[in-house]
């Protein structure tokens, strides 16, 4: 079993109380969950280049054990989606609505 379960129950009430609905508060999650996640996959694609080896023949794939740990290490991570709900729970994420142009009446 894993160090943190994976399904929790969560008071959609209280990840409401931020915004004041359970819909954009889920819209904001779900953006810095992607921000994360493209963070936490650049940084792995570059640790993993240093390791990377040129080969001419497709059939020799050689298996780097540097390579793999660093890949271990990557997957025992919590997922994007945990830590950014963490995150807004805790009012770490600073976040603004779009405002709506104002018309100028002719």
């Amino acid at each position: 079993m894993a160090n943190q379960p994976s399904i929790i129950t969560r008071d959609v009430d209280k990840i409401a109380a931020h915004t004041g609905n359970v819909y954009e508060s889920v819209v904001v999650i779900s953006k810095r969950s992607r921000q994360i996640a493209i963070n936490i996959k650049e940084e792995l694609n570059n640790k993993l280049a240093e390791f990377a080896t040129t080969v001419d023949n497709l059939e020799e794939v050689f298996e780097n054990r540097e390579q793999i740990e660093i890949s271990k290490f990557y997957e025992r991570l919590p997922k994007p989606t945990t830590t950014a709900l963490e995150e807004f729970l805790e009012s770490k994420i600073m976040y603004r609505k779009r405002s709506e142009e104002v018309k100028p009446e002719a």
